[in-house]
């Protein structure tokens, strides 16, 4: 896996959390309304579900996943449940911040190469919220199951992080609370800015 290389100050958003608590919808509703909020494309290897937008993931073969692995074009990447997925090495447009809806795997990692990301988890008030959900999304019981199994492991791994943690019983309410946590972030990094100009004279460096 590669290093994540970006200007000083970019604000780096990860957006984790179980299958079918939303995180999908959120991140759609954040990057509609904030322009300068550019999301990460992640790959994977699973097909597209009932009424899920062509555009939601970059949908591949299991073989093109792996030249992208062979190639170094992930800065990380999983195999989750029986399929493949990851984030390939972003580029943002100049003076974007970068949002990526990932597991909570790919967020720790992420977290190791930038410490200042927010990594925000995002959960249901409880499983069955999150079983109900997942049905209304077409999943067999069988991946139901599944899933749950996989939120509990999720939930336990999300504690050895810095995760701020959204419950998302009501969209606008989550969208909102996640957008303030956007913006202390971004007053962060504007600091953060700020110091470096003090100290470099010419362009700052990207971040190993």
């Amino acid at each position: 896996m590669s290093g994540l290389h970006l200007p000083v100050g970019t604000t780096v958003v990860v957006v984790s959390g179980p299958g079918g608590v939303g995180k999908g919808t959120i991140v759609t509703e954040l990057v509609g309304a904030d322009g300068h909020l550019w999301l990460s494309r992640s790959w994977t290897t699973r097909a597209p579900r009932d009424g899920e937008p062509l555009d939601a993931y970059r949908f591949v073969t299991p073989e093109q996943f792996q030249a992208h692995v062979d190639r170094g074009g992930f800065l990380e990447w999983v195999d989750f449940l029986d399929y493949r997925q990851g984030s390939p090495l972003p580029a943002p447009p100049q003076g974007s911040d970068v949002l990526f809806e990932i597991d909570v795997e790919g967020a720790a990692r992420i977290h190791d190469l930038h410490p200042a990301s927010l990594l925000v988890f995002v959960d249901t008030p409880d499983r069955a919220t999150q079983a109900e959900r997942l049905r209304g999304r077409g999943d067999s019981e069988e991946r139901i199951r599944q899933r749950l199994a996989k939120a509990e492991e999720e939930v336990l791994r999300s504690r050895e992080l810095p995760f701020v943690r959204v419950t998302n019983d009501d969209l606008g309410r989550a969208v909102a609370e996640i957008e303030d946590l956007i913006a202390e972030a971004r007053a962060a990094a504007r600091d953060s800015r700020s110091g470096a100009a003090s100290y470099y004279t010419a362009e700052p460096p990207e971040i190993p």
